[in-house]
């Protein structure tokens, strides 16, 4: 149309017109290609989306989808060996008198810090932590139970059976953590759960280990009792506690035909701490005494998880190396002086499919830990830093209204009054070129629509190690290849 006003308007004046109904035209074009059409005009009134193809750099988002449901919703994801459900310990599809309260944003964030801090404190000196347990131990002092800090963010559960003939057990699964455990009666100081406590008397395969065999002697803190069984105990970073007697029994785990014979685990006497109104804890660290090294022979050296995207979701966690097909790898990276801990080589994040410029060796000077237990994932401060400039930046082209800063988490936004929101794609960058695109439940921290956070928080220090968080695991499969020293990542691996 622009071709033909020129050849057909012949005099100066009639080309001054064509010429401004051209660049008329022009800004027209360019506003309704603009993404600006995807966000607000100057009076916040909601724009439709164009039928351009979506900007794979960008996430638009219905803000109803970022609050959880009060339904749950089943997932039809499944793994190809030994499946446990997954579910949130607050959500919709665990039975409301196993939840406990929901703690407040703030609280839960909170706690979320104090467990970054005892992992801070357990790599930077492990050998003094197990030496001060060890002496409380010794001289018999109770060591106060801050309520639900550390194990109070392990905010996903499984269920297993216990015994013969088994027992149904709602459990925290901990990649942070080796030793299983369960409360026990006779019981002398244990907390409310929602189960009856687990009754060693009535299965007909339960046994005690006894002091001096290798699993009692591995152990980081254990005594002997009078009558010669291994006595464990168990000091979590929030000071909450379990002590008992070291056990054999069955563990069932999916169905009635996939079981763990003598499986050892903790039969907790003395537990004290918030452990919400779960019946105990499973290990999935990397020692002996873990669930995923016992299951080793059976299944494989490994084991993967996917984590819904929301409370009302349903995830899995399968025993052995499985893994789906789009699943891509990055080296399992070591470190000899904190062997429970899974790490990976964290090299550059991107923003809108762009890589943040950050020096490698910002990330490479403490590593990085993938945690289940953590909530948010903590980079170290000057990388942080430019993750944040570079995702306020992105997402200021759509002029969102700022929203208080909430606990830990200081860039919010509000999106009171919109129906959908747009938001900046942001990827993780491994060791090998392993680049992970994040589910956008894994970009931003929802407390509320008008408290929208970004995901991520700083270490208070530079040499203090990273850890990947469980919100940005979310809809991951997270295949940790225990026998070939390697962790994947797969897309939609549950929703």
């Amino acid at each position: 149309m622009i071709m033909s006003s020129a050849v057909l308007c012949r005099g100066a004046p009639f080309s001054v017109f064509s010429g401004a109904v051209s660049r008329i035209l022009l800004i027209a074009v360019a506003l309704a290609a603009s993404p600006r059409r995807l966000g607000v005009t100057a009076a916040g009134a909601e724009m439709r989306r164009t039928s351009s193809p979506a900007d794979p750099n960008w996430h638009v988002v219905s803000v109803a989808s970022l609050l959880p449901a009060a339904v749950c919703t089943p997932s039809t994801a499944a793994s190809n060996s030994t499946v446990l459900n997954v579910v949130q310990r607050h959500g919709p599809c665990l039975p409301l008198q196993s939840r406990g309260g929901t703690p407040p944003h703030a609280q839960l964030l909170d706690h979320d810090q104090a467990r970054v801090d005892s992992i801070h404190r357990k790599i930077a000196a492990p050998a003094s932590t197990v030496l001060d347990q060890a002496n409380h131990a010794a001289k018999g002092v109770s060591l106060p139970a801050q309520r639900g800090i550390s194990l109070g963010t392990g905010n996903y559960v499984v269920s297993v059976g216990l015994g013969t003939p088994a027992r149904d057990m709602t459990v925290i699964f901990d990649t942070g953590s080796d030793l299983s455990w369960v409360q026990c009666t006779p019981c002398s100081d244990c907390y409310e759960q929602k189960d009856p406590l687990f009754d060693p008397a009535r299965s007909k395969t339960y046994s005690a280990v006894p002091c001096a065999v290798p699993e009692c002697q591995g152990l980081d803190s254990h005594s002997c009792s009078r009558d010669k069984k291994c006595r464990y105990e168990v000091v979590y970073g929030d000071q909450s506690q379990t002590d008992g007697d070291l056990a054999r029994d069955t563990l069932t785990l999916g169905t009635p035909s996939d079981t763990l014979p003598g499986f050892v685990f903790g039969c907790g006497d003395k537990d004290t701490g918030l452990f919400g109104k779960t019946d105990g804890l499973v290990g999935l660290g990397r020692e002996k005494v873990s669930l995923s090294s016992q299951a080793a022979a059976k299944y494989g050296a490994g084991f993967s998880y996917c984590l819904p995207s929301s409370p009302s979701g349903v995830g899995y966690l399968s025993l052995g190396r499985s893994a789906p097909g789009n699943a891509r790898f990055t080296p399992m990276a070591t470190r000899r002086d904190t062997p429970s801990f899974y790490y990976v080589n964290l090299v550059a994040v991107k923003v809108g499919g762009r890589t943040v410029r950050i020096s490698p060796v910002v990330f490479a000077s403490a590593g990085t830990v993938i945690d289940s237990g953590t909530v948010i994932t903590r980079l170290p401060p000057r990388a942080y830093a430019a993750l944040r400039r570079a995702f306020t930046r992105s997402m200021g082209r759509y002029r969102y209204k700022k929203a208080p800063a909430l606990s830990i988490l200081d860039t919010c936004y509000d999106f009171t009054g919109h129906t959908t929101v747009q938001i900046p794609s942001l990827a993780l960058v491994f060791a090998g070129g392993t680049t992970v695109e994040l589910d956008f439940s894994g970009v931003l921290y929802v407390a509320k629509a008008s408290q929208a956070c970004l995901a991520f928080a700083p270490n208070g220090d530079g040499t203090d190690v990273g850890i990947l968080g469980n919100t940005q695991q979310k809809t991951l499969a997270v295949v940790y290849d225990v026998a070939n020293q390697k962790i994947g990542f797969g897309a939609n691996g549950c929703s």
